[in-house]
């Protein structure tokens, strides 16, 4: 199992990167068809975030769908851990998954994403971007920046999309309903509530 790691706004030495290795060395165990690991590690230059300057984020890419962890901290080998102890949780949870499929309790198929290299410096946007492109652009002369990317969408259940949902730590995810059709949004409320928003196209 490959692992990949880049930097943004920082650079990753070479302890850190055995640390990483060391760290990510249960995945294979939990999660035995991975095919790739990508650890990005972000610093935040702001004086301000001093507590949180340090930014991990861990992606496995399996055959089934992405599970994705990310944690902040002063430190990045303690953002590292964070992180870590969020992703070996999803993948217990995704391999508890599989073995009550494999027990024959019906569980709706989850979608399958093709592999999306990381982009340390994307490109500006020259058109439409295809699945999987990234692009980051400023909003006029101001510092906000508007970060835009593209998944290729296999309709699924409104089930699936929950789980996908957990698996990557969001508070929402956007999916093609495959009941209705329609392009949708499940997000987190309060305690173990969520929401479901449906768009109508042919709406007046």
């Amino acid at each position: 199992m490959e692992i990949a790691i880049v930097g943004r706004n920082t650079d990753v030495p070479e302890r850190f990167r055995r640390h990483v290795e060391d760290k990510l060395a249960k995945v294979p165990q939990l999660a035995p068809t991975a095919q790739r690991i990508d650890v990005e590690v972000a610093h935040e230059p702001n004086p301000r975030m001093s507590d949180v300057r340090e930014r991990v984020e861990l992606t496995v890419r399996d055959k089934g769908p992405v599970i994705r962890a990310e944690a902040s901290a002063d430190d990045s080998f303690a953002a590292l851990d964070l992180a870590t102890t969020k992703l070996l949780e999803r993948l217990r949870r995704a391999r508890d998954r599989r073995k009550d499929h494999r027990n024959n309790i019906p569980i709706p198929p989850v979608d399958v994403r093709p592999y999306e290299a990381p982009a340390e410096e994307p490109a500006e946007p020259t058109g439409p971007l295809a699945p999987g492109e990234v692009s980051e652009t400023t909003l006029g002369d101001s510092p906000v920046v508007i970060r835009q990317k593209v998944h290729a969408a296999t309709p699924m259940s409104i089930d699936d999309a929950l789980y996908e949902m957990e698996m990557v730590g969001h508070d929402f995810f956007l999916f093609i309903n495959a009941e209705t059709s329609r392009p949708s949004v499940v997000y987190r409320r309060r305690g173990w509530s969520y929401g479901v928003i449906e768009l109508d196209a042919n709406g007046t």
